[in-house]
């Protein structure tokens, strides 16, 4: 009996520390890195060669070693609203941040981030970057669901920040972007529980306005010639668009309101410099992906890694002569989306479903064997990960805005549904018109439809499928409180 005990022991001493370590670690369910950026254009990427000079490696890397996501969107397209959609996997109107003010108390308790949800499950979390859902200081700043935090007050500042660290204020000096990454380098090698699975939210400032790039990228891009916008956007007139429309860019122009039937037809400035400048900065962002691919790979989690990569919203680049987001044309609602893991994910997969950001929420509980809340309205993605063919998945989404407090001319309440090929905008305005656009014929949304009564049978199927949606995700069961907030709403 001795010596078979002798034995066993012999065998295991024999057995290197480092297999046993390996083979503990491939028991663990996958970490997640999440990265995300505030305002990119989804195609503002190397590899969409919108812009023939923009290098992204690192990014084009996660296209060709994982899933690109050509119709991802959010359900709002503001920072406050979409990233708490991404945490909690419910639309604005659910958890409660429809502005940018918003602070999602006192919700955070009735719909708990996926974060915290993984927190109960063993992972360590941490929150380095934007979240724009904390505007307190001190110790009150820390948001539930993190082990560690670093993050700071609304939009932040890109040089030599005010941070707020565990619940502790203090300037930062340096570039933002280089301030996150080595943040989040430090945290996955010298902070965590090297025992437990990690989620590391890296959430950049960058590439948000006013765009200032690290001094090291200051001007590269400065003789570049900047495209035209696709199909043509940029030479809009509004001809048979909401008046709302008109209005809004009619004064951007001449700054002054006043009713015109179309702007006059011709090539409008994209502000070529503001692009110039939001490219340079994102160039910092990607130098930033890169880093903290190599550290996770440097201490051997790479492979058991589901890495992310999105931004909060779209971004106007010169279409239909705007140069923000939040309304419910293409280029504000649509979003890059990019994961790579290679456990499950086959490399340079495209994936061509209609997804939102609610859904990120319970892909990431699903993918971690957690329970996904019934609260949360989103779906998981894992189906469409494996490239599963035969998914039965949504064939139509819905889009909200809200009026914004603090600018109100943005754009009125909005409630839009797109399905594969058109798309319905409802602006609640008494005395105006809603949208319809056929994306098939029409990409670039610049003829309405709404009065052609050739297409009465597709606007009424359009509605038809808005009004179950509405119903599906709870939006405003006291409508006749919503229609007397609406109905009264008129362009200015």
């Amino acid at each position: 009996m001795t010596k078979k005990i002798h034995f066993v022991v012999l065998l295991l001493l024999l057995i290197p520390f480092d297999s046993i370590a390996q083979s503990n670690k491939q028991k663990l369910p996958p970490n997640f890195l999440f990265v995300m950026v505030d305002d990119q254009a989804y195609d503002a990427l190397g590899f969409y060669d919108r812009y023939p000079f923009l290098q992204t490696p690192n990014m084009d890397r996660l296209a060709r070693e994982g899933a690109n996501f050509t119709n991802f969107f959010v359900t709002q397209s503001l920072c406050s609203p979409s990233r708490a959609s991404f945490l909690t996997g419910t639309y604005p109107h659910v958890h409660g941040a429809t502005q940018n003010k918003g602070q999602l108390d006192p919700n955070w308790k009735k719909y708990p981030s996926y974060t915290s949800i993984l927190q109960q499950q063993g992972y360590e979390t941490a929150m380095v970057g934007k979240i724009h859902m904390a505007h307190y200081r001190g110790k009150k700043h820390v948001r539930p669901g993190f082990d560690y935090w670093f993050s700071f007050i609304g939009q932040g500042k890109y040089f030599d920040p005010m941070v707020n660290e565990n619940g502790k204020d203090y300037r930062e000096k340096g570039y933002m972007t280089d301030i996150l990454t080595n943040k989040a380098i430090e945290w996955l090698k010298e902070k965590r529980n090297v025992n437990k699975p990690f989620n590391l939210c890296l959430w950049h400032k960058a590439v948000h306005g006013p765009h200032s790039p690290a001094p090291r990228h200051s001007n590269i891009y400065k003789k570049e010639d900047i495209p035209k916008p696709p199909f043509n956007t940029h030479e809009e007139n509004f001809s048979g668009k909401p008046e709302w429309q008109r209005i809004k860019a009619y004064s951007s122009k001449h700054e002054k309101y006043q009713r015109v039937d179309s702007l006059p037809r011709k090539s409008w400035p994209i502000r070529e410099e503001k692009i110039k400048k939001m490219l340079e900065t994102l160039i910092a962002v990607d130098e930033s992906l890169g880093k903290v691919l190599e550290t996770l790979e440097e201490i051997g989690e790479l492979e058991n890694t589901v890495v992310v990569f999105t931004s909060d919203n779209g971004y106007f680049m010169g279409e239909h002569t705007y140069s923000d987001k939040r309304i419910a044309y293409e280029p504000s609602m649509r979003i890059p989306m990019l994961i790579r893991y290679p456990k499950m994910i086959k490399p340079g997969i495209e994936i061509k479903e209609m997804c939102l950001n609610i859904d990120m929420a319970p892909t990431f509980l699903d993918l971690s064997n957690s329970n996904i809340p019934s609260y949360m309205q989103g779906e998981s993605m894992v189906p469409l990960l494996k490239d599963n063919k035969e998914v039965a998945w949504r064939d139509a989404a819905m889009f909200e805005y809200y009026v914004d407090d603090k600018y109100p001319d943005a754009g009125p309440n909005m409630l839009a549904v797109r399905t594969e090929r058109y798309k319905l905008v409802d602006n609640f305005l008494k005395d105006d018109i809603d949208e319809l656009y056929d994306l098939k014929k029409d990409p670039g949304e610049m003829n309405n439809l709404i009065n052609d009564s050739e297409f009465d049978d597709v606007e009424k199927n359009l509605r038809n499928k808005l009004e179950k949606l509405r119903d599906k995700y709870k939006y405003n069961v006291d409508r006749d409180w919503w229609l007397r907030q609406v109905v009264n709403q008129s362009p200015k």
